[in-house]
Parts: C-alpha cells; sequence; structure tokens
C-alpha cells in the first residue's frame, strides 16, 4: 500500500482512554478544585510569609516603614543576637525546655499508643469495645476543658511546677491510640501472627517482630502529630509552670509578649522568636516524610 492510501487516524471513541503521550486539557471541573486548594495553601503560608519577613526588620521598620520585602538593613541579625542575649540567655532554656516536653513526650505517647492500638486491634477481651469506645470519647473532648481537671490531678502529686506537670498529661493521647489501632488493623495480617503463633513464637515476639515493622510508618505519624500538639501547646505549661527557666518557648514569648507594651523593642523579638520556633517543625517534616515514601514504594514492591 503507498502513502497515498493511508488515512489519517480517526479520534478514539467516548469512553475509551487518549493516548499515554497525549495529557487531557484540564477542564472547568478540575481547576476549580485546583484553585480553592491553591487558595487555601496561600491561607496557610502568608502567615508563616509575613512572619519570616517580619522577622528581618528593626523595631523602627517593624510598623513605620514595613513592607513585604526583606530588610536588607541589619534587622535580621540584630533581632537574633538581641533576642539570645535577653534575659541572659533565657530564649535557648526556653528552647530546651520545648525540645524536652515535646521529644519525650511525643516518643513516650508513641510508645503507649502503639501498644494500646496493637492491642485493641488484634486481641479480643472482655470490655474491649468499651474502652475503645471510651477513647473515642476522649478524642471528642477539647483538650482546653482538662486542663484545670489536670492541674487538679498533677496538684495532687505533687508535681506542679515541674517537668512532669507538662510530661504526664502528654503521654496519653486518645487520638494517637485511635490511630494506631485503625493502622494496626489494616497492616497486621492475622495469617501472619496465626503462623507465627503455630511456629511457637509467643505473644511479645510476634507484637516485636510481625506486629510493629509495619506500623511504623502509623508510628512515624503518631510522633509527627504529637511532637507537633506539645511543641504548640500553650494553656498547659501556661497553668502547671510558674518557673520561667521552666518555660516551653510558647509560654516564654507570651511573657516577652505582654512586657511589650511598655518596651515596644521587644516585638521584634517576638517575631523573631516565633520564627526560630517554626524552623524545628519545618525540618522534623522534611525529615520524617521519607517514611511515607518508603511505606509507598515497599507496598508496590510487595503489590
Amino acid at each position: 500500500m503507498s502513502l497515498t492510501d493511508q488515512r489519517p487516524a480517526t479520534p478514539p471513541p467516548a469512553g475509551v482512554r487518549a493516548r499515554p503521550g497525549r495529557r487531557p486539557k484540564p477542564t472547568r471541573t478540575s481547576i476549580i478544585p485546583t484553585a480553592l486548594l491553591l487558595l487555601g495553601a496561600a491561607y496557610c503560608v502568608a502567615p508563616v510569609l509575613w512572619v519570616a519577613i517580619a522577622a528581618t526588620k528593626g523595631p523602627g521598620e517593624l510598623f513605620t516603614t514595613f513592607s513585604f520585602w526583606p530588610s536588607l538593613n541589619g534587622g535580621f541579625t540584630y533581632n537574633i543576637k538581641h533576642l539570645l542575649d535577653f534575659g541572659d540567655g533565657v530564649f535557648l532554656r526556653w528552647a530546651l525546655n520545648s525540645l524536652l516536653y515535646a521529644g519525650v513526650g511525643a516518643v513516650l505517647s508513641v510508645i503507649v499508643s502503639t501498644l494500646a492500638g496493637y492491642a485493641l486491634a488484634k486481641y479480643r477481651f472482655a470490655g474491649r469495645e468499651v474502652l475503645f469506645g471510651t477513647i473515642l470519647a476522649g478524642v471528642l473532648v477539647p483538650q482546653i476543658t482538662l486542663a484545670v481537671p489536670q492541674y487538679l490531678l498533677i496538684s495532687k502529686l505533687g508535681l506542679v511546677n515541674s517537668y512532669w506537670a507538662v510530661l504526664l498529661p502528654s503521654i496519653i493521647s486518645p487520638y494517637g491510640i485511635y490511630l494506631s489501632r485503625i493502622y494496626a488493623s489494616a497492616v497486621v495480617a492475622d495469617e501472619m501472627l496465626e503462623a507465627g503463633r503455630i511456629d511457637g513464637a509467643g505473644e511479645y515476639r510476634l507484637a516485636w517482630s510481625v506486629g510493629l515493622p509495619p506500623m511504623v510508618p502509623g508510628m512515624v505519624t503518631v510522633l509527627l502529630l504529637q511532637f507537633i500538639a506539645i511543641w504548640n501547646n500553650f494553656l498547659l505549661p501556661y497553668i502547671m509552670i510558674s518557673d520561667s527557666q521552666r518555660f516551653p518557648m510558647t509560654v516564654g514569648l507570651f511573657t516577652m509578649l505582654n512586657q511589650g507594651a511598655s518596651q515596644p523593642a521587644l516585638y521584634s523579638l517576638v517575631i523573631m522568636g516565633v520564627f526560630l520556633s517554626i524552623l524545628p517543625l519545618i525540618a522534623l517534616f522534611l525529615f520524617l516524610q521519607r517514611y511515607w515514601r518508603l511505606d509507598l514504594v515497599s507496598g508496590g514492591v510487595k503489590g
């Protein structure tokens, strides 16, 4: 057949996918959700961007000649230097306290949540559903309503104004237990546990070797959520702690903000402190993100 006898290919009928090399044109139904997502992203990023820009402004620029453009007049280094010098370096103390509260509290919470969620998902015992329903009720209760009862309990134990006053309430996370149970039910196969029992493995060995490894992405999720919750918590340490040397950054910066009414120069230092407090959260999220990627890759290989 000659080239002149060849006819152009007809377009594929409706319902048939186009060729892989050709992308479908965006429709109105796909543009609207994308626009809404972009607006939501801008709404979330705008305050962070404002803090990052304001951290470069000196005290004289913050409220007088402020513009949405970083300052090159040395305001950034000025704010860092004076923030670190404030109160004989108390900001670094607040940062270490926040790291202690959030790091230790999140790790302990992950351990408790993982073990509790695994037990609720893989073992049948009397009162299991009642216990799980109670935990779900704890998820629905706002944490702010528990601050005063927790203070009274900690006061009875004589731990007020100590590190344990903030750490102990942070260990139990109803949402972390709920998430761990859902994740354990989805990724830990009952057949693998039964095969291990037939081979003579004990329950502790099964939990350590069979149950916990697939739950690592869920554990990382609980760790990240709990770390952020404790890091940003204000009311609980504000009620529990009265010694400024044990303040986390949230309470410490709040006390600086209150002093700003009489010392306006402290406002720029507070903004710099807020900016520095965001950086560890961003770094932690970027570092832990690889565990979700590894889980997706391993799931694709297993499939």
